[in-house]
């Protein structure tokens, strides 16, 4: 709110004249040819033919930018005026780069097909309000490609992404999905849910104080998540494993570390012992079983041995914890 009231005040679109206008499409041009580019960089490691694709995108951006330049270069000579679209008020904004260069690659696409769009209706403006004949053909030319861009990046697509490269792509998507998120999280949910058993339900059965166990489970779990996130996201900068983030896969892994340690120490805010200790074990049961469904589902283990490593190892704990108590 506030820096709508201090921000540099901007030009309307309907104050700009022919020279301005092109000036204006020449530097978006230039803007666009090097967001695709910068996409292309960003996706060169993972998705090489994904990245050809915005590659011959950016170098249609720079095909547009130099009719624009010859234009104005007839009409008005050599010197163009710097104006941007932050400059323009209601003028469409790209996000800078850096802010959307990690997106997954869906988004990336979808991304670049909104600027299209938005270059479409930037040129039809601009058309419309050009006096000169050659202007106004050459923008609403522009305003023309810019409407099949769409259909450019699909035949490139096609022409780059053959079936092979698309299943080899969408491949690599879900491993980094893994490694980033299913594989750190689903270590958290493990130690979260199992290492906090023996200390939540000793401290049940010795205290039979709901409230007292409550804390301990509390503690227990935060502290636990605060230590598996910091060793994940210290543990491997992601550069050579390409494992992702490691600031996503440590509040991944810590975020689940403490929800499965929670899980099982909420039911002690009920002030009744025995309905929450019933109640804390069905949780547990659930979350064991969980666990190796995901271990199933996303690590492709077989899930009777995942139930069988998962169910029986968290049963043991549970065990000892609540022999612990009773001593």
């Amino acid at each position: 709110m506030f820096a709508k009231f201090f921000s540099a005040p901007k030009r309307s679109f309907n104050s700009l004249n022919e020279r301005e206008i092109l000036a204006l499409a020449i530097s978006s041009e230039e803007d666009d040819g090097r967001v695709y580019l910068a996409y292309a960089d960003a996706l060169r490691q993972d998705y090489p033919a994904s990245a050809r694709v915005f590659e011959e995108m950016a170098a249609e951006e720079d095909h547009h930018r130099g009719m624009l330049i010859d234009m104005y270069r007839q009409r008005f000579g050599e010197r163009i005026p710097l104006i941007r679209r932050e400059h323009v008020e209601g003028f469409y904004a790209r996000k800078p780069v850096w802010l959307t260069q990690k997106l997954p690659l869906e988004d990336i696409r979808r991304q670049a097909a909104s600027m299209e769009d938005e270059a479409y209706n930037f040129y039809m403006a601009a058309a419309a309000r050009a006096q000169d004949a050659g202007t106004r053909k050459l923008l609403g030319d522009l305003a023309a490609e810019e409407k099949k861009h769409g259909q450019v990046a699909y035949d490139l697509e096609g022409q780059h992404l053959h079936s092979e490269a698309v299943e080899e792509e969408g491949a690599t998507a879900k491993r980094k999905f893994l490694l980033t998120y299913v594989q750190p999280g689903l270590a958290g949910l493990m130690d979260g849910s199992v290492s906090t058993l023996a200390p939540i339900f000793a401290a049940a059965f010795a205290t039979q104080d709901t409230w007292q166990t409550f804390l301990i489970g509390l503690s227990a779990s935060i502290g636990a998540g605060i230590s598996m996130g910091f060793t994940e996201a210290l543990s491997d900068d992601g550069r050579l494993s390409g494992r992702g983030s490691p600031i996503r896969r440590g509040f991944a892994c810590g975020i689940m570390t403490a929800i499965g340690g929670l899980g099982h120490a909420l039911p002690y805010l009920i002030p009744h012992f025995w309905t929450a200790t019933l109640l804390a074990g069905v949780i547990v049961f659930i979350e064991l079983w969980a666990i190796a469904y995901i271990q199933n589902r996303y690590m492709e283990t077989p899930f009777w041995r995942a139930a069988t490593q998962v169910v029986l190892g968290g049963g043991l704990v549970l065990a000892a914890g609540v022999l612990i108590g009773h001593a």
